[in-house]
């Protein structure tokens, strides 16, 4: 089922991850914003909800493919 994250390079991830996962760079990353609106529970508006899940998710799919890469190496090896 996940096979097509195992076809994702890093080469093409990290980038994307880096980029959605830190912009706008100035005044403050969305990202960082929407989780301070989560930890304070004050995300409710859509919009922020869909913001925290349109720049979370390359950071979430670069964590699963790190992971899925380091249990095949590990039972490879």
């Amino acid at each position: 089922m996940l096979n097509w994250i195992d076809s994702l390079s890093y080469g093409m991830l990290v980038p994307i991850a880096l980029l959605l996962g830190l912009a706008p760079f100035q005044p403050q990353p969305h990202l960082f914003e929407k989780i301070g609106m989560l930890a304070q529970g004050t995300l409710s508006r859509p919009i922020d909800i869909f913001d925290l899940l349109l720049h979370a998710t390359p950071i979430v799919i670069l964590l699963v493919k790190v992971v899925r890469d380091l249990i095949a190496g590990s039972a490879a090896g």
